[in-house]
């Protein structure tokens, strides 16, 4: 396994249970309008949501047009015409309340933050991000945090990780190891990046389109592959899936 100084951590559905704080916040959201939410206006959100952020990785849409957009879309599904600023910021509120941890998350940072340097690459809003790591107590364990919004560019946008790059000390590309669940904005930015790459893929989805250097199934697996001895041996030349 190569020897990794840099790590950068995705946060949603790698660190924080995303889905868990999405329904949470959605389920209020509804409560708040006195609206059912039922399993099919949820299925039409997240697809909506979906191809929204995928559009908002690739440069086609603003910020800005992505968030306040969505619930007015979705409301209108319900017959309801209601303002999209307003609604996704009491959404952002909702979101805000809810910090659940992918099992194993918190154990695995108190160990690598003793030998490697941490860092959160994420997109999103910066003020929702900061208050769900510091919800979940996981900001201790990194050296610096960066939130696309911030940054001015998303993942996978190389000028994303250009920014990161300059922020880290001492930075060496052929150290550093990015760890996600996205393969379009983790795996790909990586990619784009000129680093090695981690896929967390907890559901086990096939993937077609792109090539990481590592997959795991479960974060224990990465505790044992960058902490393990016996696991440091010369990195695979191709698509590794770990399963120890």
């Amino acid at each position: 396994m190569k020897r990794y100084k840099t790590l950068l951590f995705d946060v949603d559905d790698t660190l924080l249970d995303f889905k868990a704080a999405e329904n949470y916040a959605l389920q209020k959201l509804f409560n708040e309008h006195n609206v059912v939410l039922t399993d099919d206006i949820k299925h039409f959100y997240q697809k909506m949501n979906q191809k929204l952020w995928s559009s908002f990785e690739k440069g086609e849409i603003k910020r800005e047009e992505l968030l306040h957009t969505r619930f007015s879309i979705l409301f209108k599904k319900v017959g309801l015409t209601l303002n999209g600023v307003h609604l996704d910021n009491l959404y952002r509120q909702y979101l805000e309340e809810s910090a659940v941890l992918i099992d194993g998350a918190k154990l695995l940072l108190q160990k690598l933050a003793k030998q490697y340097d941490l860092y959160v690459v994420t997109n999103g809003v910066a003020r929702t991000q900061f208050i769900r790591l510091n919800n979940s107590e996981l900001t201790t364990y990194f050296k610096d945090i960066f939130v696309s919004e911030e940054v001015g560019y998303q993942k996978p946008m190389k000028e994303f990780f250009n920014h990161v790059f300059e922020k880290i000390p001492h930075h060496s590309a052929d150290k550093t190891l990015i760890i996600g669940d996205s393969l379009t904005s983790d795996i790909q930015g990586g990619i784009n990046a000129g680093i090695d790459t981690c896929w967390f893929n907890p559901k086990g989805p096939m993937n077609v389109t792109h090539n990481p250097t590592y997959e795991i199934h479960r974060l224990q697996t990465l505790e044992n592959m960058l902490l393990t001895p016996n696991s440091t041996k010369e990195t695979p030349t191709t698509h590794s899936v770990l399963t120890f």
